[in-house]
């Protein structure tokens, strides 16, 4: 069993694939045949997982790991999240443009004004698009598109990313200039 320090989330375990014991994966990788090239990949309880072969099929590959033999097998781990340890990936730098997804958890989202709008608590992926979720205090979460419209600029080193909060969705287009959140309160007649 390893703990793992600072977990990079490399794929999510999707169905089986066959009957020997395949996993149909969506990787996160730029190249995702390349899904094994890190090392073994974990999952937060701390199991690990060797890439035998690697496959691409669709909008997924399909991996076999030592010890998962059967359909049954490979059913169970359905819905995993796999992970790789930071450190274990390549040193070379990265462009201006690319990040991981973790190094955005936790940025505050601001806009030109300054105005905050919550901190970055998770990066989702429905199959439309990437999704930034912001948790503020006393709001409920909110999800955004992480799209060059709604997100202008993402700040590692200040820890922020700048929005448009029309585009991202947290303003209303009736609002006023004010920058009001949410839908606008009509007297009561």
């Amino acid at each position: 069993m390893t703990k793992l320090e600072n977990p990079i989330l490399m794929a999510t375990i999707g169905g089986a694939q066959g009957l020997r014991g395949e996993v149909r994966a969506r990787a996160y990788t730029s190249d995702p045949t390349a899904l094994g090239d890190y090392g073994h990949l974990h999952s937060l309880d701390g199991r690990s997982f060797e890439v035998l072969e690697i496959r691409e099929a669709k909008n997924v590959v399909v991996v076999r790991f030592r010890g998962v033999n059967d359909r049954d097998a490979a059913e169970a781990l359905n819905g995993l999240e796999l992970y790789v340890e930071r450190e274990n990936l390549p040193d070379e730098e990265l462009d201006d443009d690319e990040f991981f997804y973790a190094d955005l958890e936790g940025l505050e989202a601001v806009d030109d004004n300054g105005v905050a709008y919550g901190v970055i608590s998770g990066v989702y992926d429905f199959g439309a698009g990437n999704l930034l979720e912001l948790k503020g205090p006393g709001k409920r979460p909110v999800l955004i598109p992480f799209s060059e419209a709604a997100v202008f600029e993402i700040d590692l080193e200040n820890g922020r990313i700048v929005v448009d909060p029309l585009a991202a969705g947290l303003l209303d287009s009736s609002d006023d200039a004010g920058g009001k959140q949410g839908g606008t309160d009509s007297p009561k007649t």
